[in-house]
C-alpha cells in the first residue's frame, strides 16, 4: 500500500495526491487521527524536505570529488547550513532541487557546471528524495500523534492491516 502511494504520488508529481492519501494510510492504516495529520502532512509537505537536503549535500561532495576540489570543515557546515535554508524553501514542483542546487554550489565555491553530471539521474533522484520526504513525514506525524494521545495503538497492532500495507 506504501509502496503504491509513493509510486502514485511520483506518477502525478503532486503533493496533494500523496498528501490526500498518505492522510488517509496513517488514518486507516497506521491509526494517526485525522486531526493531527491533516495539519502535520500539508505542513511537513511544505517545510521538511528532508531529501533535497540530503542530495544536496551528497551532489556538492561528489562534484568536489569530479572537479579534484577539496573542502574543509568551514566548507561542510557551510553545505548543511545552505542545504537545510535551501530546502526548506524549495517548492514541491519537480527538477526544483537541481535550481536550489546551483546555489549551495555557489556558497563553497564549486563549478555550477558540476549540475550537468547530475541532471542524468535526477529523475531518479527526484523519486528518492520524494521517497524520504513522504516517511519523514508519516513517522514525524505518527510521533506526534502518539505524544497527544491521538493515536489508535489498536489499529497500529493490528497484524491484518501490517500484511495489507506492505503487500
Amino acid at each position: 500500500m506504501i509502496q503504491n502511494h509513493l509510486i502514485h504520488g511520483e506518477e502525478h508529481r503532486t503533493f496533494i495526491i500523496i498528501g490526500n492519501q498518505e492522510i488517509e494510510t496513517l488514518n486507516e492504516k497506521i491509526g494517526v487521527s485525522k486531526r493531527i495529520s491533516s495539519f502535520t502532512i500539508p505542513l511537513g509537505a511544505t517545510i521538511n524536505m528532508d531529501g533535497t537536503a540530503i542530495m544536496q549535500g551528497v551532489a556538492v561532495i561528489f562534484v568536489a570529488q569530479a572537479f579534484g576540489i577539496n573542502l574543509d570543515f568551514m566548507d561542510y557546515i557551510t553545505v548543511i547550513a545552505t542545504a537545510t535554508m535551501a530546502s526548506i524553501g524549495t517548492a514541491g514542483v519537480p527538477g526544483v532541487g537541481l535550481i536550489t542546487l546551483s546555489m549551495v554550489f555557489a556558497s563553497v565555491g564549486l563549478p555550477v557546471e558540476g549540475i550537468a553530471l547530475i541532471m542524468g539521474i535526477d529523475r531518479i533522484l527526484d523519486m528518492t528524495r520524494t521517497a524520504v520526504n513522504i516517511t519523514g513525514d508519516a513517522v514525524c506525524t505518527t510521533i506526534v500523534a502518539y505524544q497527544n494521545n491521538d493515536f489508535n495503538t489498536d489499529v497500529f497492532n493490528d497484524k491484518e492491516c501490517k500484511d495489507e500495507l506492505f503487500a
